[in-house]
């Protein structure tokens, strides 16, 4: 079995520098392996780790475009960063940040849906990219 691939990422704007916007990022998972070593559970509201090299501080609001495998809708999501995995992290991690879905009625039928696409591969213990 191949290692599942890491999700696209993009910025598709950027704030101006000292901008309140929250960036936004594009998040495309094409396999269902990508997107159970993204996916954080532990969450009570769900959330995804997004790899990237930009810096963020925690509570940082950050707006996803959340494409998922097999489905042509892309989900909005205006999330918060829940926690920092820096350039360099041990153990090889992959830089990035854990992003807080909101506590919100269409983004809990978004946790729905992607617990519903890993159906049993939650309780795996295959390692993620999460903590």
């Amino acid at each position: 079995m191949s290692e599942p691939s890491s999700p696209s990422t993009g910025p598709m704007s950027v704030p101006p520098a000292g901008g309140n916007r929250p960036s936004v990022i594009q998040l495309v998972f094409r396999e269902k392996g990508a997107l159970y070593a993204a996916y954080m559970p532990l969450l009570s509201d769900g959330g995804l780790f997004v790899p990237t090299q930009r810096g963020y501080k925690l509570g940082e609001d950050i707006y996803l475009l959340l494409s998922l495998p097999e489905d042509p809708q892309r989900y909005p999501v205006a999330g918060k960063v829940a926690w920092i995995t820096p350039a360099n992290a041990s153990g090889g991690r992959t830089q990035g940040v854990g992003v807080r879905f909101p506590a919100d009625e269409k983004t809990r039928h978004l946790k729905l849906k992607i617990e519903e696409i890993l159906g049993t591969q939650i309780s795996s213990s295959r390692p993620t990219q999460t903590v």
